[in-house]
């Protein structure tokens, strides 16, 4: 069962959608998102939709003219529109969360609650990297950068050595197998952000989740139309640091450039000045998306 879409009205009301508007969702997953939005489009709309997780390809709409679907990650969007012809788009949405369905099956190995579960995590299951391999192949120095760099775990040196030393003595398969490793650094209370930290780290890694992001927040630049507008939905700080100053200075570092003349350069001009989060009536529906942070812009 795919999640309801998170904060479906403002996502659609960022959009500013023309009913005869191009719009991308590059993140298509169970398709909430985007059969709100060809309901707002008329005959001459167009939407496009990405999406590289063979199980997002069940909740295509029915034959519509209308739709595009690329089964590919949105790291390469700008090759995939123009080969297509279809830049400039007038609005481009990313919905960045892993989806109920995902964390909700098993065999995928993306939630920490099923031990019997292989772990996997891979968004698209053809990438030779799995969370398995990463485990029982990087080295130590590697394992230990994972951690503190994507999960924000400031004991990742002790994780890395525990990884290691379990591996010397059995390989590391499934999620049973990485919980006995690391049982000793889990706190007895609160153990889930720990486990929550750790598995988005390998996550990360496994998807090189922030390195795609900062692709398509570049190529966001060349394919959105002149007052096209780039709504980006993240869970977890990293994300929406990166989306965050990007917005509002053009980079990722954060620090403004200016012109010879002193004006300010920046490719989007933020429509909201905060994050916007969930209202609390969506919070008690639908609890996991009391993490979701929501950035609207608008191309100069």
């Amino acid at each position: 069962m795919y999640h309801n879409p998170v904060m479906l009205n403002e996502c659609l009301k960022g959009l500013n959608i023309k009913p005869d508007g191009t719009f991308v969702d590059i993140t298509f997953g169970g398709g909430g998102h985007s059969k709100a939005i060809l309901k707002l489009l008329d005959k001459r709309g167009k939407l496009i939709a990405f999406d590289q997780d063979e199980d997002a390809q069940k909740n295509l709409p029915a034959d519509d003219e209308r739709f595009v679907f690329i089964d590919q990650n949105f790291e390469f969007i700008q090759n995939h529109l123009a080969y297509q012809n279809l830049i400039p788009v007038d609005g481009l949405l990313a919905d960045l969360g892993v989806s109920s369905h995902q964390f909700d099956t098993d065999e995928r190995g993306f939630s920490y609650r099923f031990d019997d579960a292989e772990l996997d995590m891979r968004m698209d299951k053809s990438n030779s990297l799995s969370a398995t391999s990463l485990l029982n192949n990087y080295t130590e120095e590697q394992l230990a950068d994972v951690f503190y760099q994507y999960g924000e775990l400031h004991n990742s040196r002790t994780l890395a050595k525990q990884i290691i030393n379990s591996r010397t003595q059995k390989k590391i398969e499934t999620v049973a197998d990485l919980k006995k490793a690391l049982e000793k650094s889990a706190p007895k209370f609160k153990d889930y952000k720990f486990w929550s930290q750790v598995f988005q780290a390998l996550r990360i890694e496994v998807n090189r989740e922030l390195e795609v992001l900062k692709s398509l927040l570049m190529q966001s630049k060349e394919v959105l139309n002149t007052n096209g507008r780039l709504v980006i939905m993240s869970y977890h700080s990293l994300e929406d640091r990166l989306v965050k100053n990007f917005i509002n200075t053009g980079n990722f570092n954060g620090e403004l450039e200016k012109d010879f003349y002193g004006n300010i350069i920046r490719p989007f001009n933020p429509i909201s000045k905060k994050a916007i989060t969930p209202s609390k009536d969506e919070l008690e529906k639908n609890p996991r998306s009391r993490s979701a942070k929501l950035r609207i812009a608008e191309r100069v």
